[in-house]
């Protein structure tokens, strides 16, 4: 997921996205931790996209407030 992806989507889709990223990381950590995740860099990667989608709601706020 690029940020050029995420800053064409409204806040209510960012929100909605980022509710389902961070469902998607608790999963993996319960995967990590029960020792059944094969690669466990994915949740390095579930972090960058939870960040991405922050870093995008984040602009979305404040050119609206300009």
């Amino acid at each position: 997921m690029k940020y050029t992806e995420l800053k064409d989507k409204s806040i209510k889709e960012l929100e909605e996205l980022l509710h389902a990223k961070k469902a998607e990381l608790f999963e993996l950590r319960v995967k990590l931790k029960a020792m059944q995740l094969s690669n466990p860099n994915e949740i390095k990667k579930a972090r960058r996209n939870i960040a991405r989608i922050n870093t995008t709601i984040n602009a979305h706020y404040s050119s609206s407030v300009e």
